[in-house]
């Protein structure tokens, strides 16, 4: 490996990590930023000429760490600056969290949460914080300019500083008003290294492993409670399937395509007892719901045999409860495969108007038309796709999709 995929492969690794064991450490989220930035910039000048340490992630956090320490330094003016400084010794033990529980990146999400911050600012700042998404990568995810997302951002980081919201985990009496906040974070982190929305890459697992992990966390923290056994068991199914998404060009495979016998089977076994598990607490919820229809796919033995009036039936559920118009473009395709696309068109057709900029729509309307034979309609859809797509591997397959049905016409 390279230098330069090193520095890469430890930022996307661990890079979340060090952000937010810097958060902790000295206050202030745009120097813990600015000086992993730097730390960043060091590792690409030093490691091709002294070779790649034997732990990367270690060196970027030290390295970071010493840059904020220069900088507190040179501004520590104050009392509260010089306290800053003392913290970031390196022998000095961290502040113990009343909550008992150690891990920064979990301190550093509920902290995004916090119920005085708006729900788009604490999506974007974890994404941006714990994921290292970019500010233009977060603003394609929510469909906003990338101005408008870089100032949410100031305006949500400001609010923590001015409101003294605290970075830690709540105590056990505040957890359960965070903890959907938390659960929706989660769920976007894993979504965002699924399907990435920029980039070369359709995905990104190192983002979806973390989503995973720190999900365990929090599930250990709050045992029994069906929605966080809910999100687990869709994200351990959906992770499941990683090996067969991608054929062996680095190309996206359908669902209906994919070789099953290269999902994890471990994953699906764990993923499916705990549908399970939360279901039988009779308190059904949105991540319970949907994987139940992630587990209707992982039960399947061959496409064929998946149950559509079932999981058409869960996504009518699941639209009460999340009244959302790409929950409603699910249902769409699900009665599509259940009742024939004719009657799966028309659902789309009734949503026009709605996710403007969401390349999914446009995409399902083509794959719909071409199902029916109505190719010139459908060749128009997957140019409009294509137009909106941000990742190179979905446009790859909608440009694959458009030469089946109009051959010979970009």
């Amino acid at each position: 490996m390279s230098a330069e995929a090193a520095v890469t492969a430890a930022f996307r690794e661990e890079g979340g990590r060090v952000v937010a064991t810097l958060i902790r450490l000295t206050g202030d989220w745009d120097l813990a930023e600015e000086c992993v930035q730097e730390a960043l910039a060091r590792a690409l000048e030093r490691w091709p000429r002294d070779g790649v340490p034997a732990k990367p992630a270690a060196w970027l956090t030290t390295t970071a760490r010493n840059h904020a320490l220069t900088r507190l330094k040179r501004s520590a003016t104050e009392a509260a600056k010089l306290r800053e400084v003392a913290a970031l010794a390196p022998t000095e033990e961290p502040e113990a969290d009343p909550s008992g529980v150690q891990d920064d990146r979990l301190r550093l999400m509920f902290t995004c949460c916090h119920p005085a911050l708006p729900l788009e600012g604490r999506v974007a700042l974890t994404l941006r914080t714990l994921a290292g998404l970019t500010t233009a990568e977060i603003a394609r995810a929510f469909l906003v300019t990338e101005a408008a997302m870089s100032q949410r951002l100031v305006r949500t980081k400001r609010k923590i500083r001015e409101a003294g919201i605290p970075y830690r985990v709540p105590p056990a009496h505040l957890l359960p008003e965070r903890t959907a906040a938390v659960l929706g974070v989660l769920y976007l982190l894993f979504n965002e290294g699924y399907a990435a929305t920029t980039g070369d890459e359709p995905a990104r697992h190192d983002l979806c492993a973390e989503a995973i992990r720190l999900t365990r966390t929090l599930l250990k923290l709050m045992p029994g409670e069906p929605e966080i056994e809910g999100l687990l068991a869709l994200l351990l199914l959906q992770h499941s399937r990683r090996d067969a998404r991608l054929d062996e060009a680095g190309e996206l495979v359908t669902l209906e395509e994919q070789d099953r016998s290269r999902w994890d089977a471990a994953a699906v076994d764990e993923g499916l007892a705990l549908v399970d598990t939360a279901l039988h607490r009779g308190s059904p919820g949105p991540y319970q719901l949907q994987a139940a229809i992630a587990a209707c796919h992982a039960a399947a033995p061959t496409a064929t045999d998946t149950d559509w009036p079932q999981i058409a039936a869960l996504y009518g559920e699941l639209a009460k409860r999340v009244p959302s118009p790409v929950v409603q473009l699910n249902r769409a395709v699900a009665v599509a495969m259940a009742d024939g696309p004719a009657q799966g068109l028309a659902l789309v057709d009734a949503m026009a108007g709605e996710l403007d900029g969401y390349h999914l729509l446009p995409a399902t309307r083509a794959d719909l038309l071409r199902r029916l034979g109505r190719l010139d309609e459908a060749a128009q859809a997957y140019r409009a796709a294509l137009a909106l797509a941000g990742n190179d591997a979905d446009r790859r397959f909608l440009r694959r999709r458009l030469a089946e049905v109009a051959p010979g016409k970009p």
